[in-house]
């Protein structure tokens, strides 16, 4: 022998594990590593090397201000139990205005006033993430909101057809429509 003498099992499950233990062992390996490429396709989406979101919905003027936007993810709204369904975008300031912008908002339906403007973006200028409610009440007619405020106190509104700014919802949407 070489100096490594194999154990005895006596029992029916010492045996098993005699047997199979280099399987299991490179059984707990291979298992993670099959993961490895969802958790890099999700870690790049989340630190935006990935592009800007899953799909870019496009340029958009607020007032003099161009404001990209993408979806988080291009599926539809997820649900978030009590707090109802919620959909994720993602805005970039134009490169020489973020030092006018105070603050982005975006909700579903025109905003009554700037106090009911709707869920504020957050993040650096070149990637705000925002998570909005959809509203029970919501149609497919209805628009994404982007409401801006600048630093002189001065406010810009801006709508975005849903069925351009997330396609996913929007048939989500009709099917709840139709579903009643």
């Amino acid at each position: 022998m070489s100096g490594i003498e194999r154990g005895q099992a006596n029992g029916r499950l010492g045996r098993l594990w005699q047997t199979w233990r280099f399987h299991l062992a490179a059984a707990a390996i291979a298992v993670p590593v099959a993961a490895f490429p969802g958790f890099y396709a999700d870690q790049l989406r989340f630190s935006g090397v990935s592009g800007l979101g899953a799909r870019e919905a496009g340029s958009f003027a607020v007032g003099p201000f161009d404001l990209t936007l993408a979806e988080f993810t291009a599926d539809a709204p997820l649900d978030g139990g009590v707090a109802g369904d919620r959909k994720q975008f993602i805005l970039r300031l134009c490169a020489w205005c973020d030092a006018r912008i105070r603050a982005v908002y975006a909700r579903i339906g025109k905003p009554r006033s700037l106090r009911a403007a709707g869920a504020l973006f957050s993040g650096s200028p070149g990637r705000m993430f925002v998570d909005i409610p959809i509203p029970p009440g919501a149609s497919v007619e209805d628009a994404l909101w982007l409401t801006v405020e600048e630093w002189d106190g001065a406010v810009h509104m801006g709508a975005v057809p849903l069925e351009s700014a997330s396609p996913a919802t929007a048939a989500w949407l009709r099917k709840k429509e139709t579903t009643g």
